[in-house]
């Protein structure tokens, strides 16, 4: 009991250090997807049909393909074949911002069909262009709307970045595991790794909720929109 005190208390500071670079991975994939899904799913909804299904094609084979494999088909294969030389942490990071778009587009897709059709007309008849219509009236009403289940992809992206350490990427989970291959504290380690995933994904989540409270019109989205 003593040794796995010790071993924890003296950890701490180091675990707590890879917690910052989980935030950077989780940072970097969720903007990278963000920009991503957003661009994905409104092309989706008013583009050709062309790049519908080009699009189409994207989400499902990053859907349809576990993030470790992602991770090393990208690390390993393809980035290294178009000689796109970048460190652990960037592949990981762009890995998880390109699955994370292919979800995050379906999020957007969905708020844009909630919303009432004739709106995006209306917008045409008052001598708005399309990039008008879309940016000043559309975009605006689905980011509102899209933030609950947002912040349940960062969750998930989160959680998905415990993944970085099979690329030796020092994050949480990397750094929990090396220290205890050397000091044989496996389950208290771990589960100090795991509180500490927890904190992030609550503080998170509570940020976002936040954000959704300061964001909402009352009586907005229970009209059906």
């Amino acid at each position: 009991m003593i040794e796995s005190f010790n071993a924890v208390k003296q950890s701490l500071p180091y675990l707590l250090q890879g917690g910052w670079i989980t935030i950077v991975i989780v940072t970097g994939a969720m903007i990278m997807g963000f920009f991503m899904g957003l661009c994905m799913a409104v092309g989706q909804v008013y583009g050709p049909s062309v790049l519908k299904r080009v699009i189409g094609v994207y989400i499902w084979f990053f859907q349809g393909i576990p993030t470790l494999v992602l991770l090393f088909l990208f690390y390993f294969g393809l980035f290294n074949y178009i000689g796109f030389n970048i460190n652990a942490l960037a592949a990981v990071t762009v890995v998880l911002g390109m699955t994370t778009a292919a979800y995050q587009a379906n999020i957007f897709k969905g708020a844009i069909l909630l919303l009432p059709r004739g709106q995006f007309k209306a917008a045409s008849t008052m001598g708005m262009s399309d990039f008008q219509a879309i940016t000043g009236v559309i975009l605006p009403q689905i980011l509102r709307l899209s933030i609950p289940a947002w912040s349940n992809e960062f969750s998930i992206v989160l959680k998905d970045s415990a993944l970085a350490f099979v690329l030796g990427v020092p994050e949480i989970m990397a750094r929990a595991k090396f220290i205890a291959s050397r000091t044989y504290q496996y389950l208290p380690l771990y589960i100090i790794a795991g509180l500490i995933y927890f904190v992030l994904t609550w503080a998170g989540v509570m940020g976002l909720a936040k954000l959704a409270k300061t964001v909402r019109i009352p009586g907005y989205a229970n009209k059906g929109i």
